[in-house]
């Protein structure tokens, strides 16, 4: 390497240091300084939303339509109950169009991604929020849950993705909001499949915004969304054993969090905060010393009364 190649990584790696320490400074602030920021409107605009037959995608789903005044799509492969959502919105006087998907079947999402676009427009916000649970231990899992959980959990982002996505990217302008889990940053016992998926879809989210900055599509934004454990049913039985460090969430608090991450384009969310501090912990300490804090934290025993959402839901 010449003289001058040296010189100008030099001077690249000056500019990239100045340019993380202006985004560090300008992180804090906006966190520091709420005030500071200014949330997007999403009136008018349609987003569609996976799983919104139930739990969070319901209340997500009447949020946007109720609060914000955007057109939602609602997506679920339960028919009867996704209808109830949409049917719940424009009663309110939202707007609502429920569809029934398969969301495992490339060819359904495709067949769905023509359909929106010809009756409702185009997608310019999508919500992966879909998501299934096994909730045994690995070897008494059954293959068929198995490959569920990563079709419905990690697959489906794909063909998701690659229907709606392509017109966001020509416009320059769409977000993708990934609803993952704090089981996709650190395993947890009797959820195997779950943070196998999960981890999936944390490394897809990561990677689609790397792509988009790269190719310079800055009007097209995403959030990665990693919460603890929900109260929504999807995981009726699991406790928490110091809950002022890791809290069952409610579907109020985590659906208004999400939304408020979408408006100001947070590209990651952790819920609870404290979740931050695993993940850098988990960043240098030995394996066997984060399985002392996890078991400490009660891992081993969360998942111990788990029953999960009525099969009848």
């Amino acid at each position: 390497m010449g003289i001058t190649a040296i010189l100008l990584l030099v001077a690249e790696l000056f500019f990239t240091i100045l340019k993380v320490l202006y985004h560090v400074v300008t992180g804090v602030v906006k966190t520091c300084v709420p005030a500071l920021r200014k949330p997007k409107s999403v009136e008018g605009e349609v987003i569609l939303v996976t799983g919104a037959g139930s739990g969070l995608g319901r209340l997500l789903s009447e949020k946007l339509a109720l609060r914000h005044n955007a057109k939602v799509v609602c997506v679920d492969v339960n028919a009867s109950e996704n209808a109830k959502t949409a049917d719940n919105i424009n009663k309110s006087k939202g707007s609502a169009f429920a569809y029934t998907c398969d969301l495992t079947d490339q060819d359904d999402v495709e067949a769905l991604a023509q359909s929106v676009r010809t009756n409702v427009g185009e997608v310019t916000i999508l919500v992966n929020n879909a998501g299934v649970v096994t909730g045994k231990k690995f070897l008494e899992s059954t293959n068929k849950m198995n490959r569920l959980t990563m079709a419905v959990n990690t697959e489906s982002h794909f063909w998701t993705v690659k229907a709606f996505l392509p017109a966001m990217m020509k416009k320059n302008h769409g977000h993708v909001v990934t609803v993952a889990s704090g089981a996709g940053l650190v395993g947890i016992h009797k959820l195997a499949d779950y943070c196998a998926s999960k981890f999936g879809a944390v490394g897809f989210a990561e990677s689609l915004m790397a792509e988009m900055y790269t190719e310079g599509k800055d009007g097209v934004k995403s959030t990665l969304v990693c919460p603890y454990f929900i109260s929504t049913g999807m995981f009726d039985g699991v406790t928490s054993r110091i809950p002022a460090i890791l809290p069952i969430l409610t579907p109020d608090y985590v659906t208004d969090k999400i939304i408020d991450a979408m408006l100001n384009n947070q590209e990651v969310l952790l819920m609870p905060r404290s979740l931050y501090l695993l993940v850098v912990v988990k960043g240098f300490l030995p394996v066997k010393a984060i399985q002392e804090i996890m078991t400490f934290l009660g891992a081993g025993d969360m998942m111990t009364h788990f029953t999960g959402r009525d099969k009848k839901d």
